[in-house]
């Protein structure tokens, strides 16, 4: 696996420069979380870093990428190739970072539209990446905030909040972030049952 210094250049490299930065403050971000949560620093490091990897790559770029891997895309990724900068990040950090830690690569991959039954540091990625200090949008500090006290809520604020705003777009919604939403609160709603 490439070493800290070596991830950096990549994506210092191959993203715009406030690409590049917000990619330093999701890590920064990831690995807050990954303390109060008591997972493992350095692989919220990473994962943090290297989440947008694949960002700048244009349309074409992603899609022949996937397609190149043998990976089936579904109709909104057709339609919206920019969804699935996540699902070739986690290839480009497979295949050319070296990183084999499954977590990690589901983090990367994951980290856009959530899935049903995320990992903590795939929840602790997507909102990073939802909640990192130069995201700039009404309604973020409260989901800051509600992230260092309840990590699961927050997810689901954050889900809700990307659904709301696909839906006043009118683009398609990526069935993912759908599970992600409806596997949070039916495991929200058991708990309180038992």
């Amino acid at each position: 696996m490439w070493n800290e210094k070596e991830m950096l250049n990549y994506i210092k490299k191959n993203l715009k420069e406030s690409r590049f930065k917000h990619s330093v403050s999701v890590s920064e971000t990831a690995i807050e979380l990954a303390t109060i949560y008591g997972q493992n620093i350095e692989k919220a490091r990473i994962a943090g870093l290297v989440h947008d990897c694949a960002k700048n790559l244009a349309d074409d770029q992603l899609m022949k990428m996937a397609i190149d891997h043998r990976i089936e895309l579904d109709e909104v990724s057709k339609q919206s190739p920019q969804i699935i900068h996540g699902l070739v990040g986690s290839i480009i950090a497979r295949d050319i970072m070296e990183i084999q830690d499954e977590d990690i690569l589901n983090s990367i991959r994951y980290h856009t539209t959530g899935r049903k039954n995320m990992s903590i540091l795939e929840k602790i990625i997507f909102i990073s990446d939802y909640i990192e200090p130069l995201r700039t949008f009404k309604g973020k500090e409260e989901v800051r905030s509600l992230s260092r006290v309840n990590l699961d809520v927050a997810v689901m604020m954050c889900l809700e909040n990307t659904i709301k705003y696909v839906i006043s777009k009118k683009q398609l919604l990526h069935i993912d972030t759908v599970y992600a939403r409806n596997y949070l609160l039916s495991e929200n709603s058991r708990r309180k049952d038992e």
